[in-house]
């Protein structure tokens, strides 16, 4: 790659950093305008369609990312579960330690997932429909789900983990909102006691599953 070519792809990130920083500062990515996101990198908005075609397009691309940011923790999150009793808990460390490295990409994908852009909201129900699917790929990989018959349970048991992890997000990220010093780190200890908990009960009704039961019923 040449310098002109590294430099125009570090602007086109910049772009996109900034769309995203603007967006989980307590507004939605339909609020947010073109001139705004080029402002905050500190170029003429011009410059802003040497990258991008207009702010559709950038979502696109940013909700493109988060995706695929999301899909390395779930990874991290399906190796976790390959041996719950010993790696659940520092499984759970490891996701909520992610959280905190990049949480704007969490707030991104949980607000605008149900938020004003209607290009989003799509982009973001596309995303998660894939995650679903490799997602229920790496645990089909795994011991404790071979008494799964239908592959359709595995995706099942897939959308319940990943809504899950947005709901173990928000919540993670809503406790600094809340509290602060000794109070913060009691409640960080709380959550992921109740986190873990909820993984060892959702493991224990996999060990237990029967795909003939659940169509009888």
């Amino acid at each position: 790659m040449s310098l002109r070519d590294e430099r125009k792809q570090q602007s086109r990130q910049a772009l996109l950093d900034a769309a995203l920083d603007l967006s989980t500062s307590g507004r939605s990515f339909s609020s947010i305008s073109l001139r705004e996101v080029a402002r905050e990198v500190g170029l003429v908005p011009t410059a802003f369609y040497r990258h991008f075609q207009d702010m559709e397009e950038l979502g696109k691309e940013l909700v493109d990312q988060v995706a695929l940011y999301l899909k390395a923790v779930l990874h991290q999150l399906a190796q976790g579960l390959a041996q719950p009793e010993i790696k659940a808990e520092n499984s759970i460390d490891s996701f909520f330690n992610a959280i905190d490295q990049n949480p704007k990409q969490w707030m991104f994908m949980i607000a605008e997932r149900w938020g004003g852009s209607e290009m989003v909201r799509r982009s973001i129900a596309r995303e998660i429909d894939c995650l679903n699917i490799d997602f229920a790929d790496e645990l089909k990989k795994l011991e404790i789900v071979q008494n799964f018959e239908e592959h359709n349970d595995l995706k099942m048991l897939s959308s319940i983990i990943i809504n899950l992890c947005f709901t173990w997000a928000m919540s993670w990220i809503n406790l600094a909102r809340q509290y602060e010093g000794m109070e913060l780190e009691l409640q960080k200890l709380v959550l992921k006691k109740q986190t873990v908990n909820q993984v060892y009960l959702i493991l224990r009704g996999i060990m237990h599953w029967k795909t003939s039961i659940h169509e009888a019923s």
